[in-house]
């Protein structure tokens, strides 16, 4: 019977994940209601809910948060790392709470309902996380319904319809649409953003190429010293370079990197041939490896989360990192003239990589954080200490 409980469905559930195999996973929805298809994934991140459910990087997923307190400290206006949630819905273990935060502005589960986004709680998370490593991370569709009612037959088609976001270009849904300057620097306690540190003529510019850009990486341009221009994913090599930029900064992103590549290829290829320092982080990362010769290919599981080792290849130190990706640059495809530089320690996946004719490196994970570690920050002030030497 449609939009009606079934003999399965728990008296106590008004939410539920329903997989593309026909698996339903019931719960108590909260947030808003209706129902989202995508990618489920899981994140292992302790804190930072809001900024993973803002990151573009985040478009057709589902987050599985494996921590089991997510909401517990509410939401503000300051930990948006884009202006809308990207995220489609979230997957909990525990009900949220009443926030306990002095920063908090706003309940998680009202957030959620004014963004338009669906929550899903008293989740067995550990066991769903258990099932994406095994089997891959599914399709599936997240359902909140008050009453209970669901047309399951219908959920269940909708999952096992959607294509999956392999052969998906997803940046163009969630990139800039008009070029725009950024003057923000850092967060601090009691002082907020560092504003208009950007704005000094006299700073190295960096363009930076919006596939989905978080904007704790523009904040983190623009404290190692530079001044920063954002530009569309669609920008071409005239658009990047009436900007007259001192470097070409590739921003992170949703989607298929071989998809985006069709166009955004192309342009990275150009700029490469100026000679202008040029740095790559997650999409932005893989687009320079297809630019440079390599191919990407779909992760098993993918990784998400601020608790990732990564080994420097030059002098074997590790970095703890923030990681969010479910493709990554095959390292058994790189070309001459591209060297690994960063391996992951959990599967030796290829973490960077650096080009050894041209000024130009990248890295698959998140050296911003937001959430997570800051081990890796270094990499922006090497990047923009090119610009100054450039200069």
């Amino acid at each position: 019977m449609a939009d009606a409980k079934t003999s399965s469905t728990p008296d106590t559930a008004t939410g539920v994940l329903v997989l593309a195999d026909g698996t339903c996973i019931w719960g108590r929805g909260f947030g808003a209601e209706g129902d989202a298809v995508g990618e489920v994934c899981f994140n292992t991140a302790m804190t930072g809910y809001q900024e993973s459910m803002t990151d573009p990087s985040y478009a057709g997923q589902i987050i599985t948060f494996t921590f089991p307190h997510i909401g517990n400290v509410g939401t503000n206006v300051e930990d948006m790392e884009n202006i809308n949630p990207h995220a489609l819905g979230c997957i909990v273990r525990e009900d949220v709470t009443d926030p306990s935060n002095f920063r908090s502005s706003q309940h998680y589960d009202q957030w959620l309902k004014v963004n338009g986004r669906i929550g899903l709680s008293g989740v067995d998370t550990r066991a769903l996380t258990r099932l994406i490593r095994m089997k891959g991370a599914p399709n599936g569709v997240i359902a909140h319904s008050a009453d209970g009612n669901f047309d399951i037959d219908a959920l269940k088609a909708k999952a096992a319809d959607w294509p999956g976001l392999e052969g998906m270009d997803l940046a163009r849904t969630v990139s800039t649409t008009q070029q725009y300057d950024w003057h923000d620097g850092l967060w601090q306690l009691g002082s907020s953003f560092a504003l208009g540190e950007g704005d000094d003529q006299n700073r190295p510019h960096v363009v930076a190429i919006d596939y989905g850009a978080k904007r704790n990486i523009l904040r983190h341009l623009v404290n190692a010293g530079a001044r920063v221009t954002v530009v569309p994913g669609e920008a071409t090599f005239d658009d990047v370079m009436r900007h007259e930029p001192d470097g070409i900064f590739l921003a992170n992103g949703p989607g298929d990197p071989a998809a985006t590549g069709v166009y955004a290829v192309p342009v990275i290829q150009q700029l490469l041939e100026t000679g202008k320092p040029m740095f790559g982080i997650c999409l932005g990362h893989q687009m320079l490896g297809l630019a440079a010769g390599a191919k990407t290919i779909k992760m098993h599981q993918g990784h998400r989360g601020a608790n990732h080792p990564v080994q420097r290849l030059d002098d074997g130190r590790v970095e703890i990192t923030s990681m969010n990706h479910g493709f990554a640059v095959d390292i058994d495809t790189l070309p001459e003239g591209v060297t690994a530089t960063h391996v992951s320690l959990f599967d030796g996946s290829l973490c960077g990589l650096e080009l050894t004719d041209k000024p130009a490196f990248s890295v698959q994970y998140h050296p911003e954080a937001s959430p997570g570690p800051q081990d890796s920050a270094y990499l922006f002030a090497k990047f923009v200490g090119q610009l100054a030497i450039g200069k």
